[in-house]
């Protein structure tokens, strides 16, 4: 099982292998080709199909005559008679999430998954080497590491991919990275999921090992537990502070992740509240060439007793999602100061939040200010181009062009573009130059 909780042609698909649960799960966009129209007959066929698959495999049968109604009456008014699959892969989507409200419910069109699918004993090799080849150019769904200033760790899991004796390695590597870091940011937005071998090896880091994680369930089957794993190659990271960025994109394996946090009360959630998709789904083959995603199972937290489905998971500090990143940057610095005991850890704690602060808070600078400030300030020259500050050094060969102040305080104080160990304020016809080692300001008059 597998899947993503999809919105959009854009939002692709990929199935995993493991222990027969899995999360939603992204994979690169195919690159265009021109499409084979589809009969008739060919549309008649696939949604014949999907009823069938509906009827003998959802794991909610009492929403299947609410879905099945809600074909039949799309069929009858001619809502599917369209040529492209791609098209009619979103119409059939639409009508199927709508139907069920179940976001492991859709149909994509994917010609290689569904050959690789429909390969017989062949089929699951088939569609472990399309996934392995997708994970590693995806960098295992690890997309970026940072150092923030204050030395906030970063980290970009824009997809939940696991190949085995592989995966494992990147996850080490970038758990190393962090394990250096004062507090730690992950970042989950726009995440639609994957697999939970994924999750459980992230989780685990945070975790006691053996803990009971989450039991996914199937019928007909027995029940399939996660616990935290007891070696880890990079150590654990349960004495760093743990912020998880979430929001409205944030599916599936994401919200097991962010919820795992928020249960076992690893940190905190920054942003918006999740999709809501929690089911476990399987891919079913639907001729020509299409795969029918049904949710087939559900996870069963150890903490809650119950899952995120419909309702999703909500943060703890709700903000937009574009602004997550500074409001976890800044919580994480606040928290650090608060408990700093050295003045150089104040100090670089405290120079790091005023710039994120400006950020999430812009100041409106005093008119007088930005009036009196340019001049020639001995080898400093400030001038005013397209409304902002400019502070130029001419001749020096590390400062060659002049670089744009960006307002940090309302009373004057400015940040040097590219320059962070630099910041500059203007007070009683004077520059004050702030250099981040110095406790100090030089201060050059207007000459």
């Amino acid at each position: 099982m597998r899947s993503k909780l999809l919105s959009a042609a854009a939002m692709a698909l990929a199935l995993m292998g493991g222990q027969g649960v899995a999360y939603a799960q992204a994979r690169p966009p195919v690159a265009a080709t021109a499409q084979p129209e589809l009969s008739a007959t060919q549309r008649a066929a696939v949604l014949t199909a999907i009823r069938q698959a509906v009827q003998s495999s959802y794991v909610f049968p009492d929403r299947a005559p609410a879905i099945l109604a809600r074909l039949d009456t799309a069929q009858a008014a001619g809502r599917y008679d369209v040529s492209s699959p791609n098209e009619l892969a979103g119409l059939l989507s639409g009508d199927l999430r709508e139907s069920s409200q179940d976001g492991h419910v859709y149909l994509e069109y994917a010609p290689d998954r569904f050959a690789a699918a429909s390969a017989g004993s062949a089929a699951p090799q088939a569609l472990s080497r399309i996934d392995a080849a997708a994970a590693r150019r995806d960098n295992h769904g690890l997309t970026a590491i940072e150092i923030l200033p204050g030395n906030v760790r970063y980290l970009k899991i824009g997809a939940f991919h696991w190949v085995s004796d592989e995966t494992g390695q990147a996850y080490d590597d970038a758990m190393r990275f962090l394990k250096g870091g004062d507090a730690v940011i992950i970042d989950l937005r726009g995440n639609g999921g994957g697999s939970p071998e994924a999750v459980q090896y992230l989780v685990s880091h945070f975790l006691k090992a053996g803990t009971l994680e989450i039991t996914f369930l199937k019928a007909g089957q027995e029940p399939v537990q996660t616990r935290a794993l007891d070696y880890l190659p990079a150590g654990r990271l349960t004495n760093t502070p743990l912020y998880v960025l979430i929001d409205q994109a944030s599916a599936s394996a994401a919200e097991s992740f962010a919820y795992d946090v928020q249960q076992f009360k690893l940190g905190r959630l920054i942003g918006a509240g999740t999709a809501g998709a929690a089911n476990n789904n399987d891919f079913f083959p639907i001729a020509p060439g299409f795969m029918l995603s049904l949710s087939v199972g559900r996870p069963v937290h150890s903490v809650s007793g119950g899952n995120w489905e419909g309702v999703g998971v909500a943060p703890d500090i709700a903000t937009p999602s574009a602004q997550a990143l500074d409001a976890a940057h800044a919580e994480a610095l606040r928290a650090l100061l608060s408990k700093a005991t050295s003045n150089a850890a104040k100090a670089d704690y405290a120079w790091a939040l005023t710039a994120v602060e400006a950020r999430l808070n812009p100041p409106a600078i005093d008119a007088d200010i930005l009036q009196s400030a340019p001049g020639a300030y001995r080898n400093y020259v400030v001038t005013m181009e397209d409304g902002a500050l400019v502070v130029a050094r001419p001749g020096h060969p590390l400062w060659p062009a002049p670089r744009k102040l960006q307002p940090l305080t309302a009373d004057g104080l400015f940040a040097v573009e590219g320059l962070d160990i630099l910041r500059i304020g203007f007070t009683d016809g004077a520059m004050q130059l702030w250099w981040k080692d110095e406790i100090a300001p030089r201060v050059i008059p207007k000459t």
